[in-house]
């Protein structure tokens, strides 16, 4: 994961640094005296400042804790290697392969969802043009048809990174278009479909309604599709994100998470904790505005960087 890098020769720290300077007082007492209650207290609070959930920053601070009871954690640099692998380990419990689902045969089928804002049109951007550095050949349906704007915006994407592009008028249906857009990408012998949803409240049932007609619509044309169903998550909003989850999840079979923006002010520990609550992996981070801000999810350099290791 490439959280650390340099923009016109300015070094641009990660959140996860950024963490780590606010904390650095509290890391650097952690261990005076060895691990004891109040080091574990302090840490206890740290991980639920970063937004860890409750039930996760506990099972960490108890790991922690119990490798001190065997002598494991005397150190600064012992600590540090206990919370990483700690951290690692949750992201690697239950369903945790960040790897995309391809189809057996035919075309993969894409469907990207979230709400206003949380950054699915330059997802699908930087997606299109990772899958084209890949030598596969995409398609983009724009099936957020409320807004001419945003079928503007991802036509643009499209034309940038060279995929396919079908779109609908402003204000038809959603669900043809990701039908149309199916319909297409096994005509055209296309590699990967990635379907476009209008960003909506995940309170408004019926925009809930609507997206599982969306789904529907894409099984009827391919009825192994679709293939993944990633949800689309801001990495600044911190806990607001569990929520957004959780009733999406109520709508469609989510098979992965997308976390945005993880190079603005966002805390990281929501990507352990979405992953702890839905049993879903993490499959990608945004790390920028540019075309190639994107990587795919890797547990063990996350945790690295959560601890400054």
């Amino acid at each position: 994961m490439r959280l650390f890098r340099k923009k016109d020769d300015v070094p641009k720290l990660s959140i996860w640094q950024r963490i780590k300077d606010a904390a650095r007082t509290d890391f650097g007492v952690l261990l005076r005296g060895g691990v004891d209650d109040g080091s574990l207290e302090a840490l206890e609070e740290l991980l639920l400042e970063g937004d860890f959930g409750v039930t996760t920053s506990l099972a960490l601070v108890a790991d922690v804790e119990r490798l001190a009871k065997q002598g494991k954690v005397k150190t600064e640099a012992e600590f540090k290697n206990a919370l990483a692998n700690g951290v690692e380990q949750a992201l690697r419990a239950g369903n945790s392969n960040p790897a995309l689902n391809y189809a057996a045969s035919g075309p993969t089928v894409v469907l990207v969802i979230g709400v206003n804002g949380a950054g699915k049109t330059t997802f699908i951007g930087k997606l299109c043009a990772q899958l084209k550095s890949e030598g596969r050949s995409v398609l983009v349906g724009a099936a957020d048809t409320f807004r001419a704007g945003a079928i503007d915006q991802l036509r643009v994407w499209s034309e940038r990174s060279g995929a396919d592009f079908v779109g609908g008028k402003p204000g038809s249906d959603p669900a043809a278009v990701a039908y149309d857009a199916v319909d297409a990408g096994i005509s055209r012998n296309i590699d990967v479909i990635i379907i476009d949803t209008a960003g909506r409240l995940h309170t408004s049932d019926d925009l809930m309604a609507e997206l599982r007609k969306v789904n529907r619509v894409i099984t009827k044309r391919m009825p192994t599709a679709p293939h993944e169903v990633l949800l689309v998550l801001d990495g600044t909003i911190g806990q607001n994100a569990l929520a957004q989850a959780r009733n999406f999840t109520k709508a469609v079979p989510i098979t992965g998470l997308v976390i945005t923006k993880l190079d603005g002010t966002a805390k990281g520990g929501i990507v352990v904790a979405v992953h702890a609550e839905l049993d879903v992996p993490v499959k990608y981070v945004g790390l920028g505005e540019q075309i190639g801000d994107l990587e795919p999810f890797d547990a063990a350099e996350f945790a690295r960087e959560v601890v400054d290791t």
